[in-house]
């Protein structure tokens, strides 16, 4: 057939490398061979939700390939070049893959070990070629081929890395998890567990991979900037369940800045089974942050599911976010360092968004009895030039209050009770904020002013917690408003 040239494949697709791929990496556990040419592809994913439309009817037959090997491997392609478009793949002229979107993973498809013409083209458009060449592969060994890279820029230079991959048998409880560098203006990455005091993966820079065994359970991944104490900040975090006898395989791709760049391919982890017991892989998670708001309690360790999500944790705090997976978790309250003095425990159901969990009221009285409310966050983006505020009334010897500004001709909360919240949105500004006892005319007395800052395209939230009367109770927590931000555009 008639095909197009690099030229035109870069008139067509608005850039493209043209690369001729030769040979495999075949050192067995963690060493990846970049081929000389460059391609994107990719398809069905061997048990994650991406769709593509497999053709096998030409991969049991014989095929004309130089090898005099004799025996199979079997082949899989991974599409991780977040400015390619879906492409089409083909073996020896016979289309196996078709229309293959960004982050998909192919099943492993059986080749006869020897070597193969392999071409990649533009989706629908077989003249229009983003790679052809020979790829090498050996009896009894299982590859992944991944396109990584991008078509658009020389400082990550499109190419596909091929990877030798282990799947040997693994004990029944281990599992043996590769992590794929793949996200191209992400800096070189460690992989920690349990709050960064497990490392997985130590400096991993874009376009390398390495295996880990682990034991199997559930584990919070946190994606840092590579450091020599593996202490970066977390840029991403996510949670995977690992089977017992299961060997995976995750790929971080899209962009760190997606913002930056002309492609919409934020970063994310994408996680593949690839032989085993099968099972686990990605879960759901919901970002989960506790208030501790409760003016009798003492500190308070938190758990989730009997794990200990936060500890020694003391009045007024509000942690950070955490990744909780789905469904109905049972939350735990307990005196700091004392797991059987239960303040509370029950259900509390998570979705996919944002919570916080507020530990209100007091364990010494019935009228405010201490409990947790559970509170949906609101953090999109409330504009460049304006905020958003929610007030979250904590104070449990506090009436209903009305929340004003600029002396009171601005209502931003009517008439909020305690347990109550609201949200509201402003110009972003320096603002007076007076909280008065409910009236109809939303002009009671002010019992307390505080001045607050805020900033355009920023969510906050304000808690107000303490006695209002701290004499009359058995713990010297005065009432304050505690503003604190949620996120921030």
């Amino acid at each position: 057939m008639t095909r197009k040239t690099r030229r035109d494949l870069l008139a067509a697709l608005g850039a493209s490398a043209a690369v001729g791929l030769a040979g495999c990496g075949s050192d067995g556990d963690t060493t990846d061979t970049e081929a000389d040419d460059a391609d994107d592809t990719d398809a069905m994913d061997g048990g994650m939700d991406t769709d593509t439309d497999a053709m096998d009817g030409g991969m049991d037959t014989e095929t004309d390939t130089d090898s005099g090997m004799g025996g199979t491997a079997n082949v899989r392609v991974a599409h991780f070049s977040p400015d390619a478009p879906n492409v089409d793949v083909y073996v020896n002229d016979d289309e196996v893959l078709s229309d293959v979107p960004f982050r998909a993973i192919s099943d492993y498809m059986e080749l006869p070990a020897g070597t193969h013409v392999v071409t990649i083209t533009a989706a629908g458009d077989a003249d229009t070629v983003a790679f052809e060449g020979e790829v090498t592969v050996e009896a009894d060994t299982d590859y992944t081929v991944a396109a990584i890279g991008e078509l658009s820029s020389e400082d990550s230079e499109f190419r596909p890395l091929i990877l030798e991959d282990d799947n040997s048998e693994v004990g029944d409880d281990m599992a043996r998890v590769r992590l794929v560098h793949a996200s191209p203006d992400a800096p070189a990455v460690d992989v920690t567990a349990a709050d960064g005091d497990t490392v997985l993966f130590d400096g991993v820079p874009f376009g390398e991979s390495g295996y880990v065994e682990v034991p199997a359970g559930t584990y919070t991944l946190g994606v840092r900037g590579d450091t020599s104490s593996n202490d970066g900040d977390v840029v991403a975090e996510f949670t995977v369940e690992l089977t017992g006898g299961t060997v995976y395989t995750g790929f971080a791709g899209g962009y760190l800045s997606p913002d930056d760049e002309d492609a919409e391919a934020p970063f994310d982890l994408t996680f593949a089974v690839d032989s085993g017991a099968g099972g686990g892989g990605l879960v759901e998670t919901g970002s989960v942050r506790v208030a501790h708001m409760s003016p009798d309690a003492p500190n308070v360790d938190v758990y989730v599911d009997d794990s200990e999500a936060l500890s020694d944790v003391p009045f007024g705090a509000v942690s950070d976010y955490m990744s909780v997976p789905t469904g109905e978790r049972t939350v735990t309250i307990t005196a700091a360092g004392d797991a059987e003095t239960v303040a509370f425990e029950g259900p509390v159901t998570v979705g996919t968004g944002d919570y916080t969990i507020v530990a209100a009221g007091e364990l010494t009285s019935e009228d405010t009895e201490f409990q947790p409310l559970v509170l949906e966050d609101d953090n999109s983006d409330p504009g460049g030039n304006m905020a958003r505020l929610r007030v979250v009334h904590g104070s449990p010897d506090a009436p209903a209050v009305d929340v004003t500004a600029a002396g009171g001709d601005v209502v931003l909360f009517d008439g909020v009770p305690f347990g109550e919240s609201g949200y509201t949105t402003v110009e972003a500004n320096d603002y007076t904020v007076q909280i008065r006892g409910d009236t109809d005319s939303n002009d009671g007395d002010v019992v307390a002013d505080y001045d607050v800052s805020l900033n355009g395209g920023t969510v906050y939230t304000a808690f107000a917690q303490g006695y209002l009367t701290p004499d009359d109770e058995s713990v010297d927590e005065s009432f304050d408003l505690n503003v604190v931000q949620d996120a921030s555009y």
